[in-house]
């Protein structure tokens, strides 16, 4: 199913795969990849012009632009291939009221863009874009706020609404994506009262679960007997975790029970679990499949076919980062089942803290930046058969 590399790199040219090649093989080496990532933190911080290099390599692989305009390229290049864009304005790291604002209207001109794009499905925002990590943090542990940080709060709900408000009057759906375990709490109730009030026709607001928890099976299943007595449709994008060292170094630090699943196989059974049950449940739940791994795609395809449901059916979606996994999204997309692909976008300076995140994140992932590397040297050589004047070198 997905093992055409030909289709899968079809938009990639010669100098595209070259440095997509060197790329992931520098990510594919833990060790390189700590130290590469350690040394932007320090150009981070002692601001120092690393820019250009940036945009000219993991910058051109991963994101569409500085912001939506120039991105327009990447968002039609990947429609030719009939899979859309979920537009992430990705700038992180920021700390001000000013750029709270900032990120918010940001989300707001994706929705509006989305409203008149049929190859823009989602939007997408990042809570800890919206308000200080230390403000959820009281939140979700029921700590009393001061005088300032009450205000932050109303400002802070104040954006969620006004995201998911206009979300809804723009019918275009918007993922609220997921943050660590200990400041979920908060999210996951203002998700929950954004469904139930603007959910009520169609799932436009869309909760991100992650199926590393050891308790999101539990979530899911009450999120559905809660929406059956509340009647309103359940949005979910599922994935399988982003903070897993983080969670596992914080649980033995603080000596508490670790939140998370601590063998993979464990995550694995829960995530295709979470397919089954919202599958199950398709009359009241609209998905997202937010997965490299090929087995839980294919295990998605079968449940729709078990359960007669349509390929392009537009509750069920896959999904993917842009510059990855392209051997599902391309394939499934020409199958003919509904994929977009994650799109980040904004300043470079200010996507450096999201591109750190995911080589991080990237680095813990057990095989998956040698499988990325092995479609890729197996592309490179078909390229070479087929045009043996090419300069491809291995």
């Amino acid at each position: 199913m997905f093992n055409n590399l030909k289709v899968a790199f079809k938009d990639k040219s010669k100098r595209d795969l070259n440095r997509s090649y060197f790329l992931f093989l520098t990510i594919s080496k833990p060790f390189i990849s700590k130290i590469i990532t350690k040394l932007l933190k320090i150009s981070i911080f002692f601001k120092l012009p690393v820019s250009a290099i940036i945009k000219a390599t993991v910058y051109k692989h991963f994101c569409g632009g500085i912001n939506i305009k120039s991105s327009q390229e990447t968002i039609d290049k990947l429609w030719d291939s009939r899979i859309g864009t979920i537009l992430d304005y990705s700038a992180e790291g920021k700390d001000s009221e000013e750029d709270y604002n900032k990120a918010m209207l940001e989300v707001l001109s994706s929705i509006h863009k989305a409203k008149t794009s049929v190859n823009i499905p989602f939007t997408v925002f990042k809570p800890t874009g919206l308000t200080k990590i230390s403000l959820l943090e009281k939140m979700s542990a029921n700590i009393n706020l001061n005088s300032e940080e009450i205000l932050e709060k109303q400002n802070f709900v104040k954006r969620i609404e006004k995201i998911c408000k206009t979300s809804s009057e723009s019918k275009v759906k918007v993922f609220i994506d997921a943050e660590e375990s200990w400041i979920q709490n908060t999210i996951d109730d203002l998700a929950l009262k954004m469904m139930i009030k603007y959910n009520k026709n169609k799932a436009y607001i869309f909760n991100t679960i992650q199926l590393y928890r050891v308790d999101r099976i539990k979530y899911l299943t009450d999120l559905i007997e809660i929406a059956k007595k509340k009647d309103f449709f359940i949005g979910v994008k599922l994935v399988r975790g982003a903070y897993h060292e983080k969670e596992m170094q914080r649980s033995i630090s603080n000596n508490i029970k670790c939140p998370v699943h601590k063998i993979k196989d464990n995550t694995d059974i829960d995530y295709n679990t979470a397919l089954k049950i919202c599958i199950q449940n398709i009359d009241l739940i609209s998905i997202c499949a937010g997965t490299h791994n090929e087995n839980s795609s294919l295990r998605l395809i079968n449940l729709l076919e078990k359960h007669n449901i349509d390929k392009d059916d537009d509750r069920v979606y896959f999904s993917q980062l842009l510059g990855m996994s392209d051997n599902i999204s391309y394939n499934a997309a020409k199958s003919g089942y509904n994929v977009a692909k994650y799109v980040p976008y904004g300043p470079v300076k200010d996507v450096i803290p999201y591109l750190i995140r995911r080589a991080e994140e990237n680095t813990s992932i057990s095989g998956q930046m040698g499988r990325e590397l092995q479609n890729i040297i197996i592309e490179k050589k078909r390229r070479k058969r087929e045009n043996p004047n090419s300069y491809f070198k291995y």
